[in-house]
């Protein structure tokens, strides 16, 4: 019987034989580019994927969008339907446009690999696919069944797959989001914080800035008010974010403005305070007399906290990771992903795709180097028995 080393070893030795494939499989990737509004591009990656799946003996289903490419559903052609389920989940969007490669071409250089999308996930889509591919090919003893959600929508709030992302979390032992980790050394992501949005609408009164200076009420000003307020419900030390990002109003300038309007974003590291800002923001009152207020929103990404569960699967990781000689830390991130969602109702970890820097900027890029480590630690995730939770 092989010990836990020699399973690693043999993981490693199979995926450094295929590092050749999987980087022409991430430059596939990479060059069909998948803007989140472009449906026609998302179906084409879903396409080249759903057919990568089925070389390995998993059967795929596209499920259409309605605005969206919609998302890929994975499941082994086949399953032992006694065993428990893990889910893996990858997005296939990027937020880069049609054309990006002609300024942002794919390149090698000191190790790294650049091109748009390839840290911000094509590179865990990569990941997943050998992963699987080595677990099949070294007739590895899986006791939780894989399966597989790809959705195109998560660049822009996961609006229509999130439903099916919840169903299948609820029926999963655990998670593992292949987002990228964080920082070079690549901390794997055990809490996120969650997300609201906000919107604040000022109704005021139109008059001529002036002939009739008085006779008006105005929105902008006001706006002004509610804005100083939203920043002064700041709290860096408890982790409650709140900024203004988008603000506009008014006609024209020799107008009193009637209407002006604010976007607001809140970050929060725990329901509580999530439910405490909420209240805060939708409790704001006009000061100018005669002004409307109408206040919009909600948290809709809840935040993945530091639960049991989420320990235990983290702590699952470093051991697995000191098999492959990796000294695995955690971190907890600002932004939020798919594994906000999943960590409501299973274990979940995030953060399993391959070290690098500049997602959504200019120099996205991996590094080389870890790509093959990375998959190794999935693919030894993938192979841990049921947690009992």
């Amino acid at each position: 019987m092989k010990s836990d080393v020699d399973i690693a070893n043999m993981i490693q030795s199979y995926l450094t034989r295929c590092e050749d494939e999987m980087l022409i499989f991430l430059e596939n990737l990479v060059t069909i580019e998948s803007p989140s509004y472009s449906v026609t591009s998302q179906h084409k990656i879903i396409d080249f994927l759903k057919e990568e799946f089925e070389k390995i003996g998993y059967h795929s289903v596209h499920v259409l969008g309605k605005k969206t490419g919609g998302y890929l559903y994975i499941k082994p052609a086949n399953r032992v339907k006694q065993l428990p389920l893990q889910l893996l989940i990858g997005h296939c969007d990027t937020v880069w446009p049609i054309d990006t490669l002609a300024e942002m071409p794919i390149s090698y250089k000191n190790k790294t690999i650049k091109g748009p999308g390839i840290y911000d996930m094509k590179v865990g889509l990569t990941q997943i696919v050998f992963a699987l591919r080595a677990i099949k090919e070294l007739s590895l003893d899986i006791s939780v069944t894989p399966v597989v959600l790809i959705n195109s929508d998560e660049e822009i709030g996961s609006k229509e797959s999130t439903n099916m992302i919840k169903r299948l979390a609820k029926i999963s032992s655990r998670a593992y989001v292949l987002e990228p980790p964080l920082g070079l050394d690549g901390k794997l992501k055990t809490a996120r914080k969650g997300i609201g949005r906000f919107t604040i609408t000022v109704k005021g009164k139109a008059a001529h800035a002036g002939l009739d200076p008085t006779k008006g009420i105005n929105a902008i000003v006001e706006l002004s008010h509610q804005v100083q307020k939203l920043y002064a419900m700041n709290n860096i030390e408890k982790g409650i974010t709140v900024n203004v990002g988008m603000i506009e109003g008014g006609i024209s300038p020799n107008m009193i403005a009637p209407e002006s309007k604010a976007i607001v974003d809140v970050r929060v590291l725990n329901k509580t305070d999530g439910e405490y800002i909420t209240s805060k923001i939708k409790a704001l009152k006009p000061n100018l007399q005669d002004i409307e207020l109408y206040i919009e929103g909600r948290i809709g990404r809840p935040p993945m906290q530091k639960t049991s569960r989420n320990q235990a699967l983290w702590k699952i990781a470093e051991q697995k990771g000191k098999l492959l000689g990796l000294e695995l830390d955690e971190a907890t991130a600002g932004g939020g992903s798919d594994a906000n969602t999943t960590s409501q109702f299973t274990a979940t970890l995030d953060g399993l795709g391959t070290p690098g820097d500049g997602a959504h900027a200019l120099h996205e890029y991996i590094l080389r180097d870890k790509l093959i480590e990375r998959t190794a630690l999935l693919t030894l995730l993938l192979l841990t028995k049921p947690l009992n939770h």
